[in-house]
């Protein structure tokens, strides 16, 4: 089990779906069980890569990739494609994120669902293969069938299980993110075929490509960075590639919405971290501009206004799912502001705040579905004094809002200082124009607190709304936990995302004191290039061991 824990991992909810092809329709509470344990199944499988991975950093393991099965050019020789799955510190978090949400989504959608349940649940268990297959993947042709396997079962859970206006939604994701993936399968095609050029081989191989991608001629890579930008920042969604995002999740059922916000918009960070940041250093640190702005300072400009736009439009919104899509937009912001920061400080807390990202609002989409399952509206208007009939629902809503909005103690603050302190790290006023996001997210959220749950009971309809169930309740326990772990005691989160934040830091950023370097307060790293770098006034880095120093300083891959 050991060595094919990931393809365990990653086909369990696979077999459920192709399990459930032969369960009849009209047997629907049979589809439910099945479609549940499996989940619970994958959630379950999952479980013993913490203490193995969790070994493997206590051991201070200097691979770049753990738990590496197949190789290059296994799976179709002709093309140089291979079945090569493999995980760093980054990819296992996102991955127990992706098992733990998608249980709690197939759990939160038994009663919710009543038409077409047997096809809910099969796509559902798809998707979720295809979510954890691109964290997983090592081979780029691999990972791109898994980026477009999942696209088409979240087009159907919204076009079929959504809204009014679900298609209109539906096709909205499908097209922005086709054409996202058009792009980037043009930038692939580029690097598979530079490969070539330079060694001789074709291969998709990740790790072989990371070696000869930073030799492309400037005038290229520029032109192939934009090609994986629009592809990962429509994903995100960055503005101003954010507009399918408020309609796909008004219309989504609720199971959809968690696990859109929860794991599918993280593929478009990670694929910042995995690939553009290794893939191009020569971009980021370029001192060429265009309209006086360097490309890492465009970066960081959107980031900006994302934060900033998010948050003002969610304090406008009358209907409670379109508030929560947009807080997501200013969130996913804080993400790539920490990961264009381009230091340690930064890049860990943007992968935690991806993590803390998928607690949070995936609770508070659960949150809002429990409400619209029993009055079938989401109007904040038709709200007022739940807290009266509702207490422990009002109790659990106001721990994953302040969690949302990065209350000391809970997990939030935790990402959103890191990403701030590496920001401050690098440009004063880049942290400054920030700021204000985090003030916004905690007006939005305690308006509508204040607005749905304080006061009396005006609204005869509200009078007799039931409590949470134990069902209902058993999907907010896991994400309570983790908000408050994460908010006490973050240590081993940043344990695990030491090595591979420090590697991709040492590849993007060359000349960043990272270990096997004397690293204090007083250090100054080297600067980027450009009108938009400064010398930071401090490095502070959490210290690994000189072996993944030294593996690091060879630029091993």
């Amino acid at each position: 089990m050991y060595n094919h824990i990931l393809s365990i991992i990653l086909f369990t909810p696979l077999a459920g779906a192709i399990l459930l092809l032969f369960v009849p329709k009209e047997n629907k509470e049979a589809i439910r069980w099945i479609a549940n344990i499996f989940a619970l199944g994958g959630f379950l499988v999952s479980l013993p890569l913490v203490p193995w991975f969790w070994e493997l950093v206590k051991s201070q393991d200097a691979a770049q990739f753990k738990f590496i099965e197949g190789a290059a050019n296994n799976w179709i020789p002709s093309i140089g494609a291979g079945y090569v799955l493999g995980i760093d510190g980054i990819s296992f978090l996102l991955i127990m994120l992706t098992t733990l949400l998608g249980w709690i989504s197939i759990l939160s959608s038994w009663t919710a669902i009543e038409t077409r349940v047997k096809e809910y649940y099969i796509w559902f268990l798809v998707l979720q293969t295809g979510m954890l297959g691109v964290f997983m993947a090592l081979d780029f042709f691999l990972f791109f069938v898994f980026w477009e396997a999942m696209l088409v079962p979240m087009y159907l859970l919204i076009g079929i299980w959504g809204g009014p206006r679900k298609l209109y939604a539906a096709i909205k994701f499908f097209l922005y993110t086709l054409t996202g993936s058009v792009l980037m399968l043009l930038a692939i095609l580029f690097l598979y075929f530079h490969h070539h050029t330079v060694t001789g081989i074709y291969s998709f191989s990740l790790t072989a490509l990371y070696e000869t991608a930073p030799q492309i001629p400037f005038q290229y890579a520029v032109w192939l960075f934009l090609a994986f930008f629009v592809g990962f920042a429509i994903k995100v969604p960055m503005f101003p590639f954010h507009t399918w995002l408020p309609d796909a999740h008004v219309e989504a059922p609720t199971a959809g919405s968690v696990i859109l916000a929860g794991v599918l918009l993280k593929m478009g960070t990670y694929g910042f971290v995995r690939f553009s940041l290794p893939f191009f250093p020569q971009v980021l640190s370029s001192q060429a501009t265009f309209l006086n702005v360097t490309v890492r300072g465009w970066m960081i400009g959107l980031s900006l206004v994302a934060i900033i736009y998010g948050a003002l439009v969610s304090l406008t919104q009358k209907d409670m799912k379109k508030l929560v899509a947009y807080s997501s937009v200013s969130h996913l912001g804080f993400c790539t502001l920490g990961i264009f920061a381009l230091n340690p400080a930064g890049l860990s807390g943007s992968v935690l705040q991806q993590i803390n990202h998928g607690i949070s609002t995936g609770a508070l989409f659960l949150i809002v579905g429990i409400l619209y399952e029993r009055r079938h509206t989401r109007e904040i208007s038709e709200y007022g004094g739940i807290s009266n009939v509702m207490p422990v629902y009002a109790t659990i809503t106001m721990i994953m809002f302040l969690s949302s909005m990065g209350l000391p103690l809970l997990n939030g603050f935790v990402g959103e200082f890191t990403i701030l302190q590496g920001t401050f790290m690098e440009k004063w006023q880049w942290g400054a124009w920030a700021v204000p996001g985090v003030v916004l997210a905690a007006a939005y959220l305690l308006w509508l607190y204040q607005r749905v749950f304080f006061g009396t009971v005006t609204n005869p309809k509200n009078e007799k709304l039931h409590d949470l169930t134990p069902r209902e309740v058993a999907t907010f326990v896991p994400l309570i936990v983790m908000a408050f772990w994460i908010g006490l005691y973050p240590k081993p989160f940043f344990q695990i995302l030491e090595q591979p934040v420090n590697h991709t830091i040492a590849i993007a950023r060359p000349g960043y004191p990272l270990p096997g370097v004397t690293v204090n307060a007083a250090v100054q790293p080297a600067a980027l290039v450009g009108p938009a770098a400064v010398v930071p006034a401090a490095a502070v880095v959490p210290a690994v061991s000189s072996k993944a120093g030294t593996a690091m300083k060879k630029g091993q891959h």
